[in-house]
């Protein structure tokens, strides 16, 4: 049992109390008890989503040899979540994630329906173009939106991944 709290805590940077309520929850399975906490992360969200989130941070990304950069603004309710180390992790791991995938829309329902009509798998170009749809740079077996859930459930805060721009060296603004 206590393996499986040691690796629940590493994979969603969850406190020792929550991973233990959902291994004992899920009656010693390991991948149930995952299940519950990400079934617990989404319904925070939902809950925290209404709540206004006018604090943050201005994220920069600089790839090196300075050819590609990002800006992004990442909200939170309060400047003091805005200062701790989590949320300014999760900043520049969401600035890191855009410069490396080319996102160009914060979620689905950004995308234009007339940019879905013109191509032949929606779904597929979604998963490519939206940065909540993508797979996580650092973890791929969970999607950003994954990554955000989990965050939120650890700070106890509703955050919002408000906008952001990427900047390549020699493209053209779109």
């Amino acid at each position: 049992m206590l393996e499986n709290i040691r690796k629940l805590r590493e994979m969603t940077s969850l406190g020792v109390n929550d991973c233990k309520s959902a291994i004992k929850e899920a009656e010693g399975d390991f991948d149930k008890a995952l299940a519950l906490l990400k079934k617990r992360g989404a319904s925070l969200l939902a809950k925290k989503s209404s709540r206004v989130a006018s604090q943050g941070l201005i994220e920069s990304y600089v790839h090196f040899g300075g050819n590609l950069g990002v800006l992004a603004e990442i909200n939170c309710e309060t400047d003091f979540v805005a200062r701790t180390e989590v949320f300014k992790k999760f900043a520049k791991d969401i600035a890191m994630q855009i410069a490396a995938s080319g996102a160009l829309y914060i979620k689905k329902e950004d995308v234009p329906q007339a940019e879905l009509d013109s191509v032949p798998n929606a779904a597929a170009h979604i998963k490519q173009i939206c940065l909540l749809e993508q797979s996580f740079i650092k973890d791929s077996k969970k999607t950003v939106d994954d990554y955000l859930k989990e965050v939120v459930s650890q700070i106890g805060e509703n955050i919002v991944i408000r906008r952001f721009v990427r900047y390549s060296l020699g493209e053209d603004e779109s």
